[in-house]
């Protein structure tokens, strides 16, 4: 019968393992751990089985101790961590930016990053960078499954569209009131992690669990900065979390370096930033099962579309999910997805698509809300 292996991270020094009775050492992983910081630990010449040392400093006289069934993995030199053991949060990505003066932004982790990433190549024969990327997404495909696994997966919904939307369209209001209410019901809102369609979910759930005066107000403070290549974009909405602190409510933005030029937005409480542009958006795909709301978007809402109703029609997660259209002039005329999607349902071409069309907000809601995972 094949078993699996459950490991326990350890980021700090002040949670090193006791051994067991033999001095023996086994299933942890070790993350940027100073052992030289630990010469009591070290001295005691524990023998390690089966444990991961993700960038540490390993003293000479604890390496014998480390057995053949362990991984080594040396620090690598790049400006993030490779290793990184948790989802990151706006002040992680952010930090060194100060609000009250917006060119520090230039230097801050998540520019830096950027920069670095554009300076390498977003495509690249560096074994050393390939090998970085694709270390640190993994890092973070984890971290985000410890995050999901928290919730039943029927909570998590997701919001696709453009990240041109407007922060003074009524469209954004109106998705930023839909996923207040979602969020207020119990569903984890999940986005691309950008501004647009993707910041307006965030907002909402940002906002969960206070008034609808305070949304209105939230929505005035950022509409003096209309798009992310407005000035003041970024601040206005250090603004709003700071006003309106939120520590209840959860939001997961799942962005991508590969569009670094687009800023991921702060007002998610839990950012999964992958370098990987397609893992990133499969895996958005994949975890919200509790249902898909499409706003207008252009190419990439329309691969999105298509790429739902794919998982859908081969019920690849168990069953279907709700696939949401929230604008029916767009989805009929403008881009007839729709229309496109029940045609091919009538005529058996797709199958077990659940699909509903609306302009309004509450039939929205209702009907993510309806949704058991059972229809």
């Amino acid at each position: 019968m094949f078993t699996t292996t459950s490991y326990k991270q350890i980021e700090s020094l002040d949670k090193l393992p006791a051994p067991d009775g033999t001095g023996l050492v086994m299933h942890y992983v070790f993350q940027y751990i100073d052992f030289n910081r630990a010469p009591q630990y070290v001295a005691a010449r524990h023998r390690f089985s089966d444990c991961f040392f993700f960038g540490c400093e390993i003293p000479t006289e604890m390496e014998d101790g480390i057995g053949s069934s362990c991984l080594v993995f040396p620090r690598m030199g790049m400006p993030y961590s490779v290793f990184r053991g948790k989802l990151y949060n706006a002040e992680c990505l952010y930090e060194g930016y100060d609000p009250e003066d917006e060119d520090t932004f230039a230097n801050c982790f998540d520019s830096r990053v950027y920069s670095d990433y554009i300076q390498k190549g977003k495509e690249t024969d560096n074994i050393r960078e390939t090998l970085g990327r694709s270390l640190h997404d993994h890092a973070i495909g984890e971290a985000m499954n410890d995050f999901l696994s928290r919730f039943d997966e029927r909570q998590i919904v997701a919001v696709m569209g453009g990240h041109a939307l407007r922060r003074t369209d009524e469209s954004y209001r109106k998705l930023a009131y839909i996923s207040k209410r979602l969020t207020e019901r119990g569903k984890i809102m999940a986005s691309g992690g950008g501004p647009g369609a993707m910041e307006a979910t965030h907002l909402g759930a940002w906002m969960a669990g206070k008034s609808q005066e305070e949304l209105e107000d939230a929505l005035a403070m950022l509409s003096v900065a209309p798009t992310f290549r407005d000035p003041g974009w970024l601040r206005t909405a250090f603004e709003v979390r700071k006003k309106y602190p939120q520590e209840i409510y959860r939001s997961l933005g799942i962005p991508t370096w590969f569009y670094g030029h687009e800023p991921s937005t702060p007002l998610a409480t839990d950012i999964a930033k992958y370098f990987m542009n397609s893992m990133r958006e499969d895996i958005l795909l994949s975890i919200s099962k509790g249902g898909i709301i499409y706003s207008p978007g252009s190419a990439g809402t329309m691969q999105e579309i298509f790429q739902d109703a794919a998982q859908n029609h081969y019920t690849s997660f168990g069953y279907a999910s709700p696939m949401v259209f929230f604008d029916t002039k767009f989805f009929s005329e403008t881009i007839p997805v729709y229309p496109l999607l029940e045609d091919l349902m009538a005529r058996g071409v797709y199958k077990n698509l659940i699909l509903s069309i609306t302009d309004e907000p509450e039939e929205v809601i209702s009907n993510i809300l309806s949704f058991t995972g059972n229809n």
